[in-house]
């Protein structure tokens, strides 16, 4: 079964339940420097997967899938340091980072998938 709609894909499925939870946990604290940059960084992350799955290639596909794992790398980054400065608790942070960890991997999975083998 292929897949029809971006909607239907695993990895933006994890990634906008990620970006809720970033949302939601960090949209009352007052430093909206850090607030903004880490929701952006977190919706980039479903964003890229919906954008590039409508481009006319895997390679292109392929190019957005990084740009979402990236995004990733970014929002794990931020949560280390607001748990530094108080705005998380340590098992607040681990279990956001577990949940991107989970979409980078799968994220990488869907790249792997799409390459062409080797001769």
């Amino acid at each position: 079964m292929s897949i029809q709609k971006f909607e239907d894909i695993v990895a933006w499925q994890k990634a906008m339940e990620l970006a809720r939870d970033i949302y939601l946990i960090f949209g009352q604290i007052k430093d909206f420097g850090f607030k903004d940059q880490i929701s952006r960084a977190a919706l980039s992350i479903s964003n890229n997967i919906a954008e590039g799955f409508d481009r006319a290639s895997n390679a292109d596909f392929s190019r957005f899938l990084y740009f979402s794992a990236g995004s990733c790398s970014e929002v794990r980054s931020m949560l280390y340091l607001a748990e530094m400065l108080g705005y998380i608790s340590i098992e607040k942070r681990d279990i956001l980072i577990e949940k991107s960890s989970e979409v980078s991997k799968i994220i990488y999975g869907l790249i792997k998938s799409m390459k062409i083998p080797n001769p």
